[in-house]
């Protein structure tokens, strides 16, 4: 009997800390799930920065890849005026089961957006009417320039357009 306790102790101790556990990491990283009607203000902005809006999800090999760039990115300009938004197009159901899990392992810092729309036929050529809506896919706009990539990004051809938009 006493061993029976200390087991159903033992579990639900062991419950109470896997809880703590996983509430822990979904209060470490703040994601907002949106509808593409409130995305879409975030790839028209008309201001002095410069923004990078990646488009990826934690089930795409080559998205994985790049993700490290960005933030390397986001540490070789810190203090001027860019913005790296990563927009997630996982399941808003996986965000407490992947994306936040994914985030802590890779030390994410960059702002997250998990992008809950079904519509995206609709709001693929929004975005970029040659978009055939494949990621990863990166928007780079800002101080009259834009351009719109589907395509893996290296760290050096992200640096490359970042430090001449910047050194304008």
């Amino acid at each position: 009997m006493l061993i029976f306790i200390s087991l159903v102790t033992l579990s639900l101790n062991s419950k109470q800390r896997i809880n703590q556990e996983a509430t822990e990491s979904v209060s470490d990283y703040d994601v907002q799930v949106v509808g593409f009607k409130q995305l879409k203000p975030l790839l028209h902005m008309d201001n002095d920065t410069i923004y990078v809006v990646n488009f990826w999800a934690t089930w795409c090999a080559p998205c994985i890849r790049e993700v490290p760039y960005f933030e390397q990115l986001r540490e070789e300009y810190k203090g001027e005026k860019l913005k790296i938004i990563m927009v997630s197009l996982d399941f808003s159901e996986d965000l407490d089961s992947r994306v936040i899990p994914f985030m802590r392992k890779h030390n994410m810092q960059n702002e997250v957006i998990l992008l809950d729309d079904p519509q995206s036929n609709l709001w693929i050529p929004l975005v970029d009417e040659k978009w055939t809506g494949a990621i990863p896919a990166t928007l780079i706009y800002g101080n009259g320039f834009r351009e719109f990539h589907a395509k893996e990004f290296t760290f050096s051809e992200l640096d490359e357009i970042i430090e001449s938009l910047i050194s304008n």
